[in-house]
């Protein structure tokens, strides 16, 4: 376990935009592919890979499915975030010229944010599993009036061509990712703004919530995140997801975390890292 293997694994086929997260943020590491994020997890905690990046939110569709139950459930550490920012291209053979193109291909959440693009052209969108998948299988089978809606990294990876760039309706749809590892960091400290994740169940009291976050206002700690989520499928067991900048070190945080004690059942802290400098939160 001890041994490390210069590899960073994601869920995904090769191409997908947790790859391009995966390059941007840790070039010096091999990229490994997962069908799951139960299996990117696996893959870590197994020593089969040394770090996960876990997509945990997007600006245009929300929070990832299931991420939220699985992070605290990983075992696995945050000690990174990434962002990356979802540039969509028209991809198809090479040599087919965009005028010949009818069909597009792509993840579901994908087509509707290039609607615009597509009814422009005169093209129809059909789902995908996964669009790195469906860049795949169009260089297999070789369909030639057939695009894919993909990333770039997917075009160079398959041999297509890009026949369009940045064909999203709007320019603002950013990936949040998470860097997980098998152990924690906090002794880091930078120049810049420190971030800490935890989760945490109220106690059944009246109020609760409440007066469990006071300890974030009177001690002057910045909280960008706040979020429920059902535990075991009870309507009456909520757990919370929050960030909040800060070190568990830093006074300020001892003593909000100490209020926040007194008014839950458990605190979690699941990871302590640098913010990302050009994120917009």
């Amino acid at each position: 376990m001890d041994q490390k293997t210069n590899r960073i694994a994601f869920q995904g086929e090769a191409g997908a935009y947790s790859h391009e997260a995966c390059r941007d943020a840790r070039p010096e590491m091999e990229a490994m592919p997962c069908r799951t994020f139960e299996e990117v997890i696996d893959a870590v905690k197994s020593g089969q890979a040394d770090l996960a990046m876990l997509p945990i939110e997007n600006s245009t569709y929300g929070r990832v499915a299931d991420i939220h139950r699985l992070l605290p459930e990983s075992g696995l550490h945050i000690i990174d975030e990434a962002f990356v920012r979802v540039r969509i291209s028209l991809m198809g053979l090479p040599g087919v010229p965009i005028e010949e193109i009818d069909t597009v291909r792509a993840h579901l959440v994908l087509l509707p944010q290039s609607a615009n693009f597509l009814k422009s052209h005169g093209m129809k969108g059909y789902s995908a599993a996964d669009s790195a998948g469906a860049a795949r299988e169009l260089a297999e089978h070789k369909t030639r009036n057939e695009g894919v809606l993909a990333s770039e990294l997917a075009a160079e990876i398959y041999g297509l061509d890009v026949l369009a760039r940045d064909v999203e309706d709007h320019g603002h749809n950013t990936t949040r990712f998470l860097i997980m590892s098998r152990e924690p960091d906090y002794a880091r400290r930078t120049d810049h703004k420190m971030m800490t994740t935890f989760v945490f169940e109220v106690r059944n009291i009246p109020a609760a919530l409440y007066k469990a976050m006071g300890g974030f206002a009177t001690n002057g700690i910045n909280m960008t995140k706040l979020e429920s989520y059902m535990v075991n499928g009870s309507f009456t067991a909520t757990q919370f997801y929050a960030d909040i900048e800060g070190h568990p070190e830093d006074r300020a945080v001892q003593l909000a975390m100490d209020e926040l004690r007194y008014f839950t059942n458990n605190v979690s802290i699941l990871g302590v890292y640098p913010a990302e400098r050009d994120a917009v939160r």
